[in-house]
């Protein structure tokens, strides 16, 4: 049987305080954690893909960039928009910026080639120097997770993407900030200002 004296008053109490912070810190880590969680709602780090060589490419390689991720297509009448996306990209990108092209053929059929018919075309037509990806798909059943969640998280929201060209930011911490629709051209200032301000 304990005997009950000031020493072993001491040491409950000492126990119960410990206990106590114990159970503090594991619901403040809870709590962080789920703040950690709903940011990665949007956060890209979380996911690879392949490149146009069908490399995996882990997209955590783009840490502290600026991105902008964009699904493309050789034949669609926003096309030329490659040339507006080629010159943002080499005004921004000793800043800190990345375009990611994602060919698609979603749309209209608007992008039969393979990708090294698409890699060509960029190269020639357009003199694309930022990268390419594997085409994939942006709607319906075959959606690659990652438009998964770029249309469908706590920030941007739910959509569907409704053409090709369609473009998202990503800050330098992977979370996405915004979405542009295909009208917006690369090079506006509705669009540069945001990057503008993200590069600062």
């Amino acid at each position: 049987m304990i005997k009950i004296n000031n020493k072993n008053i001491e040491r409950l109490l000492i126990m119960i305080s410990i206990l106590g912070l114990t159970l503090l810190g594991n619901n403040m880590n809870a709590q962080n954690i789920s703040k950690e969680e709903l940011l990665k709602d949007a956060n890209v780090y979380k996911y690879s893909v392949k490149n146009i060589k069908k490399e995996d490419v882990s997209l955590k390689n783009y840490e502290g960039k600026v991105l902008l991720i964009v699904n493309v297509a050789s034949e669609c009448g926003y096309t030329p928009q490659y040339e507006g996306l080629e010159k943002i990209y080499e005004k921004y990108h000793a800043k800190g910026f990345e375009v990611l092209a994602f060919p698609c053929n979603d749309f209209g059929g608007q992008e039969p080639g393979t990708n090294e018919e698409i890699q060509k075309f960029c190269s020639t037509k357009f003199s694309v120097t930022f990268p390419l990806f594997d085409k994939i798909s942006v709607k319906d059943d075959q959606k690659a997770d990652l438009y998964k969640m770029l249309t469908d998280n706590s920030v941007t929201g739910k959509s569907e993407i409704s053409w090709n060209f369609e473009k998202f930011l990503v800050d330098r911490k992977g979370h996405v900030v915004k979405n542009f629709k295909s009208k917006v051209k690369p090079e506006s200032e509705e669009l540069t200002s945001e990057i503008e301000k993200l590069l600062n």
